[in-house]
């Protein structure tokens, strides 16, 4: 698929799959806001102790004129500082150590908002339309269609289906499975129609030609079996003759009968309109018509299938077939340049230029996504907003506190230093009011 955007932090989304990194950048950035957050309450820290620095000397060494102005700043900025730093404090623990009421609210609440965040969660992002609307934007049928369509990604895929199938075959029992073959195998025979089916195959056979040549085959080995068997024939032959006969008309006539014989099926095998042939189609394909339409012969074919069925031959037949398409699934799945991965890969590669190209097959795909995640959504949104809140409740409150202060505290710090610039400002303004109006 095609890269997923960055995150925030920079990295794409994809490297959450990624455990070590992950945990390794997650301790690299921890560490970065940690000396963030300490710069930042070192800059407001300070702009506290220079409003105070500014108010003492104001108190002690200079006095008069314009100095009530600073001194009036410098009071009312240390006071909004001290302010928003308690302010801020309170969010995440006990301002100097004292339980002061309605401090350490974090802490405090901590399964509160839990609660208030999975219900955030859940009324305000768990919901099919708002996620519905971001599948549209995100076209997830043209981006899998492009992605499926790159021959590498054909290739990993391949990789996962081979890999796969090699680890199935550790778990699956071959006893179990070749039982369940045979079952599967026995019921679909026994439920159809056997003897309309050859039939069917027959007609095939007889359109392709294929009756004549078994035909042929067949005159060839008779006529080899004829040869081979000459000696026997013409002892076989001799004891039939009369006694009274000479042995050398039993030759001629044999011989004459011999050949004559070998002549005729040299002529059936050689000539494709020899009446022999085609009373043989005729025969052939009247079977075929009586097989379709006979049930006396559909009895007589189930019968003999049924025998066969039974037959330890068949369920060892059953066992043979499984273990041989097992080794051959698992070897060629194996290996990349087999047949079958080839095949596997090209489709891939089809399936997604097709559906890369084609904006039906996009919206079909966009709508079976929209459907199972809006399945999801309305199904488990509710437990989706209980692992938020059992989440947080397991959080130890001053670890949690401490987690969240380290994500926002730096922001947090910019209250305390807008508070000391905002309370200068502001106590410099009522003190100018106070002397214009005196």
């Amino acid at each position: 698929m095609p890269p997923l955007p960055p995150t925030p932090d920079g990295a794409s989304a994809g490297a959450a799959g990624k455990a070590p990194d992950s945990a390794l950048s997650g301790a690299v950035g921890d560490a970065e806001r940690r000396r963030a957050l300490v710069r930042m309450k070192a800059t407001a820290g300070g702009l506290l102790l220079l409003a105070a620095l500014v108010w003492l000397l104001c108190v002690t060494v200079f006095a008069g004129g314009w100095v009530g102005y600073l001194q009036a700043a410098a009071e009312a900025s240390m006071v909004g500082a001290l302010a928003d730093w308690f302010a801020v404090t309170a969010l995440f623990r006990h301002p100097l150590g004292l339980p002061v009421p309605h401090t350490a609210i974090l802490p405090r609440k901590k399964d509160q908002l839990g609660a208030s965040l999975g219900e955030f969660v859940q009324t305000n992002f768990l919901s099919a339309g708002v996620i519905s609307s971001k599948l549209h934007t995100l076209r997830p049928g043209h981006r899998l269609g492009t992605w499926l369509a790159d021959p590498a990604h054909a290739r990993r895929i391949g990789d996962a289906v081979g890999a796969s199938i090699g680890g199935l075959s550790q778990v699956l029992r071959d006893d179990d499975v070749q039982a369940g073959f045979e079952q599967v195998l026995l019921t679909r025979i026994r439920q159809a129609r056997k003897a309309p089916f050859v039939g069917r195959m027959i007609d095939i056979a007889t359109e392709a030609g294929h009756d004549q040549r078994l035909l042929v085959s067949g005159v060839e080995v008779l006529r080899r079996f004829l040869d081979d068997n000459r000696d026997i024939l013409r002892e076989r032959f001799a004891k039939e003759s009369p006694v009274w006969m000479p042995s050398r008309i039993d030759d001629a006539v044999f011989a004459r009968a011999y050949t004559g014989l070998q002549h005729f099926l040299d002529e059936v095998a050689a000539d494709p309109e020899h009446p022999l042939r085609k009373d043989a189609t005729r025969r052939v394909r009247a079977l075929a018509a009586q097989l379709r339409t006979d049930p006396a012969m559909e009895e007589k074919v189930s019968d003999i299938i049924e025998q066969g069925l039974d037959n330890v031959a068949f369920r060892s037949l059953a066992a043979t077939l499984w273990t041989t398409a097992k080794r051959n699934l698992i070897t060629m799945s194996a290996d990349p340049d087999s047949e079958l991965r080839q095949r596997l890969e090209a489709a891939i590669v089809s399936l997604g230029k097709t559906l890369r190209d084609d904006p039906a097959l996009q919206a079909k795909v966009e709508t079976w996504f929209d459907d199972a995640v809006g399945y999801v959504v309305n199904t488990y949104r509710a437990d989706i907003a209980d692992l938020i809140t059992g989440t947080v409740a397991r959080w130890d409150a001053a670890d949690a506190s401490r987690k969240i202060e380290l994500q926002v505290g730096r922001d947090l710090q910019f209250i305390r230093i807008n508070g000391t610039v905002v309370g200068a400002l502001a106590g410099l303004i009522i003190y100018t009011v106070a002397q214009l109006i005196s």
